[in-house]
C-alpha cells in the first residue's frame, strides 16, 4: 500500500537537500515518510546535492540555440556552469536545448524566475487583478486571497524555472536543472535568454498577391 505523502512534507524534504520535487516524493513513500530516511535515500542517488552546490560561481558554459519547425520562432539561450570540461559534456549540452525548446513552447515565459521579475510588472498584475468586475461584489479580505492567487499564478507563468518541463510534465524546469547539477556534480545557472517571433511588432499587410502582382502592372 502506497503511503499518502503530504505537500508540506515534499516541501520540506526539497528545502533540506535541493533534490527536485518528484524524487523527494518518491523518497518519502520509499521510507514511509520518514524525512531523516528519505534524505540518506537521496544522498545516496547523488540528488541532495544540487542545493549545496547553487552558490558556487559559473563562469563557463555556451550558448544554445534553437529554431522551432518552421524557422518562425527562435531562441537564444545562455546557461553557466563552473567548467569548461562540464561545458562540453552531452548531458550539459542536452540540457541547454531541452530548455531552449521550453522556451520555445512558452510564448508567456519573459523571466528565468519569479525572483527576477521587476516590482513594476507584480504592481501593475495586481492593479489588473484587484480592477476585475468578478470581484467587486466579495468582501475585502477575500478580494485580496483572490487577487494573491492569480498574482502568484500570473508570477508562475512569466518564470521559466517554474514551467513543467514540456518532456515531463511531473516535473519543473528547476527540477530538471536540478537533476542535471546531482549527475554532473557542478552549479548549473540560466543566465539569460531571448526569444524570436518572426514579424513581431511589425504591422503586417493584408494585401494578397494578385493585389500585389496587379499593382506592379499599373506601375
Amino acid at each position: 500500500m502506497t503511503v499518502e505523502i503530504s505537500a508540506q512534507c515534499v516541501k520540506e524534504l526539497r528545502i533540506m537537500t535541493g533534490a527536485g520535487m518528484m524524487d523527494c516524493k518518491k523518497a518519502l513513500q520509499q521510507t514511509n515518510g520518514d524525512i531523516d530516511k528519505a534524505v540518506e535515500n537521496l544522498r545516496q542517488k547523488g540528488l541532495a546535492s544540487a542545493n549545496k552546490k547553487s552558490g558556487r560561481r559559473t563562469a563557463e558554459g555556451l550558448i544554445e540555440s534553437y529554431i522551432h519547425a518552421g524557422s518562425k520562432i527562435g531562441v537564444m539561450l545562455e546557461i553557466n556552469c563552473e567548467t569548461d570540461f562540464v561545458a562540453r559534456r552531452s548531458e550539459f549540452h542536452d540540457l541547454a536545448k531541452n530548455i531552449a525548446m521550453q522556451i520555445a513552447a512558452c510564448p508567456q515565459v519573459e523571466y528565468i524566475d519569479i525572483p527576477s521579475i521587476p516590482q513594476s510588472v507584480i504592481i501593475e498584475e495586481k492593479q489588473i487583478e484587484s480592477g476585475k468586475d468578478d470581484i467587486f461584489d466579495k468582501p475585502a479580505n477575500v478580494q485580496e486571497k483572490i487577487v494573491e492567487g492569480r498574482v502568484n499564478k500570473r508570477l508562475n507563468e512569466l518564470s521559466l524555472l517554474d514551467q513543467a518541463f514540456i518532456r515531463n510534465p511531473d516535473i519543473t524546469i528547476r527540477d530538471l536543472i536540478n537533476e542535471n547539477i546531482a549527475v554532473i556534480g557542478e552549479n548549473i545557472q540560466v543566465r539569460r535568454f531571448v526569444r524570436f517571433i518572426l514579424g513581431e511588432g511589425l504591422e503586417k499587410s493584408n494585401q494578397n498577391f494578385s493585389e500585389e502582382v496587379a499593382n506592379m502592372i499599373k506601375s
